[in-house]
């Protein structure tokens, strides 16, 4: 399920830039400047860098939902503990345009206690855009400690984030 929302998104980038490549090439054909062969070539060109943009953005999602899901996999006995983790709102870009957004962990248990959450970055659409696994440990009982997510790439527009799962050990 996650596969197909997360490739949702790169099949209209390509779709809208194929689109867009094509009214370029018929305007550009009744242009004194450029032949329709060299824009169509460059239309070709633009349409395989979107495409190929569009399957790393694959590729890096699927690796950072399976890293996600190994991270899970090594904590064995933990309890649910997605309601115990509150996002300070949508992402904003750090310094190198990755999404961030600060979270706050807290523990409603009498003894110090470690989290594993994962927050995942999607587009208005909803669609996946990538997702990440923050470790919170030691969360004194009775208390709350704050941490911040960081996509695992760079990603532009209107990025939400969500809490996808948590959990307490």
């Amino acid at each position: 399920m996650h596969q197909r929302n997360g490739i949702r998104g790169p099949v209209r980038l390509i779709l809208a830039v194929f689109v867009v490549t094509a009214l370029a090439t018929q305007l550009a054909a009744c242009s004194d400047d450029s032949s329709p062969s060299d824009t169509a070539s460059k239309a070709a060109s633009a349409v395989s860098q979107a495409a190929s943009a569009a399957t790393r953005a694959g590729d890096a999602l699927a690796s950072a939902t399976a890293e996600a899901g190994r991270k899970f996999d090594e904590f064995k006995g933990g309890v649910d503990a997605k309601d115990e983790v509150k996002l300070d709102g949508n992402a904003s870009p750090d310094s190198d345009g990755r999404a961030t957004v600060k979270m706050t962990v807290t523990n409603p248990t009498s003894s110090t206690k470690s989290y594993v959450v994962q927050v995942d970055f999607r587009d208005q659409s909803g669609n996946l855009l990538d997702t990440t696994v923050v470790t919170v440990n030691d969360v004194a009982g009775n208390g709350s400690k704050d941490a911040t997510a960081r996509s695992n790439r760079s990603l532009t527009g209107d990025v939400k984030t969500t809490v996808a799962r948590a959990v307490r050990h």
